[in-house]
Protein backbone atom coordinates (compact mmCIF):
# COMPACT_ATOMS: atom_id res chain seq x y z
CA UNK A 1 0.00 0.00 0.00
CA UNK A 2 1.44 3.66 -1.02
CA UNK A 3 -0.13 7.13 -0.24
CA UNK A 4 1.08 10.17 -2.38
CA UNK A 5 0.91 12.74 0.03
CA UNK A 6 0.32 16.48 -0.56
CA UNK A 7 0.83 19.37 1.65
CA UNK A 8 -2.03 21.87 0.35
CA UNK A 9 -3.48 25.16 0.99
CA UNK A 10 -6.55 23.48 -0.08
CA UNK A 11 -8.09 21.07 -2.03
CA UNK A 12 -11.01 19.66 -3.62
CA UNK A 13 -12.28 16.66 -5.75
CA UNK A 14 -15.26 17.22 -8.14
CA UNK A 15 -17.65 14.21 -9.63
CA UNK A 16 -19.82 14.45 -12.25
CA UNK A 17 -19.62 18.30 -11.67
CA UNK A 18 -20.87 18.27 -8.15
CA UNK A 19 -18.11 18.83 -5.62
CA UNK A 20 -17.60 14.99 -3.40
CA UNK A 21 -15.14 16.83 -0.94
CA UNK A 22 -13.15 19.71 -0.39
CA UNK A 23 -10.74 20.57 2.65
CA UNK A 24 -8.57 23.91 3.65
CA UNK A 25 -5.25 23.65 5.01
CA UNK A 26 -3.91 19.77 5.59
CA UNK A 27 -2.82 16.59 3.15
CA UNK A 28 -4.47 15.57 -0.33
CA UNK A 29 -3.51 11.85 0.00
CA UNK A 30 -3.71 9.66 -3.14
CA UNK A 31 -4.14 5.57 -1.96
CA UNK A 32 -2.80 3.32 -4.13
CA UNK A 33 -3.73 -0.34 -3.04
CA UNK A 34 -2.16 -3.45 -4.32
CA UNK A 35 -3.84 -7.49 -4.12
CA UNK A 36 -1.47 -8.54 -1.27
CA UNK A 37 -2.00 -5.15 1.05
CA UNK A 38 -3.87 -6.40 4.42
CA UNK A 39 -6.41 -4.42 6.89
CA UNK A 40 -3.52 -4.05 9.48
CA UNK A 41 -1.11 -2.21 6.75
CA UNK A 42 -4.31 0.18 5.95
CA UNK A 43 -4.37 1.05 9.85
CA UNK A 44 -0.79 1.30 9.73
CA UNK A 45 -0.18 3.95 6.65
CA UNK A 46 -3.64 6.05 7.89
CA UNK A 47 -1.64 6.62 11.13
CA UNK A 48 1.42 6.90 9.59
CA UNK A 49 0.18 9.99 7.37
CA UNK A 50 -1.54 11.60 10.22
CA UNK A 51 1.56 11.76 12.07
CA UNK A 52 3.90 13.32 9.73
CA UNK A 53 5.56 15.78 10.61
CA UNK A 54 5.16 17.85 7.45
CA UNK A 55 4.01 21.23 8.70
CA UNK A 56 5.85 23.91 9.82
CA UNK A 57 6.55 25.00 13.71
CA UNK A 58 7.19 28.24 14.89
CA UNK A 59 11.00 28.41 13.39
CA UNK A 60 9.71 27.34 10.08
CA UNK A 61 10.66 23.73 10.03
CA UNK A 62 8.87 20.77 9.30
CA UNK A 63 8.16 19.62 12.79
CA UNK A 64 4.59 19.63 12.72
CA UNK A 65 1.96 16.57 12.05
CA UNK A 66 -1.96 17.29 10.29
CA UNK A 67 -3.21 16.35 14.14
CA UNK A 68 -0.96 19.03 15.71
CA UNK A 69 -2.15 21.69 13.14
CA UNK A 70 -6.00 20.27 12.95
CA UNK A 71 -5.59 20.29 9.49
CA UNK A 72 -8.36 18.25 6.98
CA UNK A 73 -7.61 14.99 4.81
CA UNK A 74 -8.80 14.74 1.33
CA UNK A 75 -8.29 10.76 0.47
CA UNK A 76 -8.31 9.77 -3.32
CA UNK A 77 -8.42 6.01 -4.02
CA UNK A 78 -5.76 5.96 -7.22
CA UNK A 79 -5.01 2.61 -8.62
CA UNK A 80 -2.09 4.34 -10.79
CA UNK A 81 0.36 4.03 -7.83
CA UNK A 82 0.67 0.80 -8.51
CA UNK A 83 1.08 1.94 -12.82
CA UNK A 84 4.63 -0.15 -13.86
CA UNK A 85 6.37 1.80 -16.91
CA UNK A 86 9.28 -0.29 -17.49
CA UNK A 87 7.73 -2.59 -19.95
CA UNK A 88 7.34 0.03 -22.17
CA UNK A 89 5.12 2.83 -22.61
CA UNK A 90 1.28 1.34 -21.63
CA UNK A 91 1.82 1.23 -18.01
CA UNK A 92 0.84 -2.45 -16.13
CA UNK A 93 -1.68 -2.19 -13.54
CA UNK A 94 -1.44 -6.13 -12.56
CA UNK A 95 -0.09 -5.24 -8.97
CA UNK A 96 -3.22 -3.14 -8.60
CA UNK A 97 -6.00 -4.55 -6.31
CA UNK A 98 -8.88 -5.73 -7.74
CA UNK A 99 -11.67 -3.18 -7.18
CA UNK A 100 -13.87 -5.33 -4.46
CA UNK A 101 -10.45 -5.67 -2.37
CA UNK A 102 -9.43 -2.25 -2.57
CA UNK A 103 -12.70 -0.77 -1.54
CA UNK A 104 -12.47 -2.56 1.31
CA UNK A 105 -9.17 -1.06 2.55
CA UNK A 106 -9.64 1.88 1.04
CA UNK A 107 -12.72 2.48 3.35
CA UNK A 108 -10.67 1.15 6.55
CA UNK A 109 -8.06 3.91 5.57
CA UNK A 110 -11.07 6.20 5.75
CA UNK A 111 -12.12 4.76 8.84
CA UNK A 112 -8.93 4.78 10.26
CA UNK A 113 -8.25 8.88 9.92
CA UNK A 114 -11.56 10.00 10.65
CA UNK A 115 -10.71 8.52 14.11
CA UNK A 116 -7.87 10.51 14.37
CA UNK A 117 -8.18 13.63 11.87
CA UNK A 118 -10.50 16.82 12.64
CA UNK A 119 -12.09 16.52 8.52
CA UNK A 120 -11.69 13.99 6.68
CA UNK A 121 -13.30 13.97 3.07
CA UNK A 122 -13.10 12.02 0.16
CA UNK A 123 -13.39 10.74 -3.59
CA UNK A 124 -15.80 8.64 -5.26
CA UNK A 125 -14.38 5.02 -5.33
CA UNK A 126 -14.12 3.76 -8.71
CA UNK A 127 -15.37 7.49 -10.18
CA UNK A 128 -14.12 9.58 -12.91
CA UNK A 129 -12.58 12.25 -10.63
CA UNK A 130 -11.31 15.78 -10.99
CA UNK A 131 -9.14 16.93 -8.54
CA UNK A 132 -8.06 20.64 -7.50
CA UNK A 133 -5.63 21.15 -5.22
CA UNK A 134 -2.41 24.40 -4.36
CA UNK A 135 0.32 22.41 -3.22
CA UNK A 136 1.94 24.24 0.01
CA UNK A 137 5.68 24.16 0.30
CA UNK A 138 5.51 22.76 -2.64
CA UNK A 139 5.93 19.32 -0.18
CA UNK A 140 5.35 16.20 -1.58
CA UNK A 141 5.63 12.48 -0.34
CA UNK A 142 5.50 9.31 -0.96
CA UNK A 143 4.61 6.75 1.76
CA UNK A 144 4.51 3.23 2.32
CA UNK A 145 3.21 0.13 4.18
CA UNK A 146 3.73 -3.36 3.10
CA UNK A 147 6.40 -2.77 0.47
Amino acid sequence: MRALVQRVSSASVTVDGAVAGQIGPGLCIFLGIKDDDTPAEASKLAEKVAQLRIFPDEQGKMNRSLLDVGGGALVISQFTLYGDTRGGNRPSYSKAARPEHARQLYELFIARCRKLCPQVETGVFQAHMEVNLTNDGPVTLMCYAGE
